[in-house]
């Protein structure tokens, strides 16, 4: 849902940080993280990491994705699908600051038929003529099929690697575009995958017969979905079809609408909110938690 509509929300937002959009854009990516966050961007790990770029087979190829995990002992798995600009150093900070938590994150690119990661920097990128442009072949081959093979070529990736505990569930989070992608995985992978988080996810619920909504009865997971109050605004019955096909289906869902608006747990956007995002974020962990 990165429209116009979300578009006038980071012009408010960013208005209040006393920046304009050409300025934000200009700052880069790095840079971006760091005012957005109010900091550094990144936490040091309170562990020691392992990082790396990794090649996943899939169906169709071989998808680039970005592997860490701490250097000692086995954990749980998780695949992190990003927003709509794609795996760029914003989602290496997350997948970073969850493996300081214990887990082993393949945060992944989903644009792989079309071009390594990143296809843009940042999330200001999108937001251009060029960014979009640049774009819009690699969106048009993100199909619901394809990403539901993906996802269970990125679970049973993780399954080979030694870092990941086999006897515990993996995990799957996902932002934006990313959101309903995590329940394709965790329908695609009932048996493997046992939580599965949207942060400010798109297209959730739809009147197409695969609606990842109605995924959610082929699955074994755990579920939490934040909403954003813009997007809430503008689909206010979402949040009830989920609750209802989640209790129809007997999986523990979370949902909740964040004061916050669409994009706000990604360090890169103009609307980043640390205080919202760190809240959700601490629900992330109490759902891993389960795994």
């Amino acid at each position: 849902m990165c429209d116009d509509f979300t578009l006038s929300a980071e012009d408010a937002a960013l208005a209040a940080k006393g920046l304009s959009r050409r300025q934000f854009t200009a700052l880069g990516a790095a840079a971006a993280i760091a005012a957005c966050s109010g900091g550094d961007g990144e936490a040091k790990p309170s562990i020691a990491l392992t990082e790396g770029m990794v090649q996943v087979a899939t169906p169709d190829g071989s998808a680039d994705a970005f592997f860490v995990r701490p250097e000692q002992g086995v954990h749980p798995g998780v695949v992190l699908w990003p927003d709509i600009a794609g795996l760029r150093d914003a989602f290496k900070v997350l997948a970073r600051r969850l493996a300081s938590s214990g887990y082993a994150v393949l945060a992944v690119n989903p644009y792989y038929r079309s071009a390594p990661a990143p296809l843009l920097a940042s999330f200001a990128e999108w937001r251009t003529p060029a960014g979009q442009a640049k774009m819009a072949p690699a969106i048009a081959q993100i199909t619901p099929e394809a990403t539901t093979h993906d996802g269970a070529a990125f679970v049973a990736f993780l399954d080979t690697q030694p870092a990941v505990d086999k006897h515990r569930g993996i995990g799957t989070q996902g932002y934006c575009m990313g959101g309903p992608f995590t329940l394709r995985t965790a329908a695609a992978t009932p048996a493997r995958v046992k939580a599965a988080a949207s942060f400010h996810g798109a297209n959730l619920v739809t009147d197409q017969p695969d609606s990842p909504h109605l995924l959610i009865a082929r699955t074994q997971a755990s579920l939490l979905f934040a909403i954003a109050r813009g997007d809430d605004a503008r689909a206010p019955t979402d949040k009830e079809v989920l609750r209802s096909a989640a209790a129809a289906a007997g999986r523990p869902a979370e949902i909740e609408v964040y004061p916050a608006d669409h994009g706000w747990c990604v360090p890169d956007t103009a609307v980043y909110d640390k205080t919202q995002a760190d809240r959700a974020w601490k629900r992330l962990l109490a759902l891993y938690s389960g795994l």
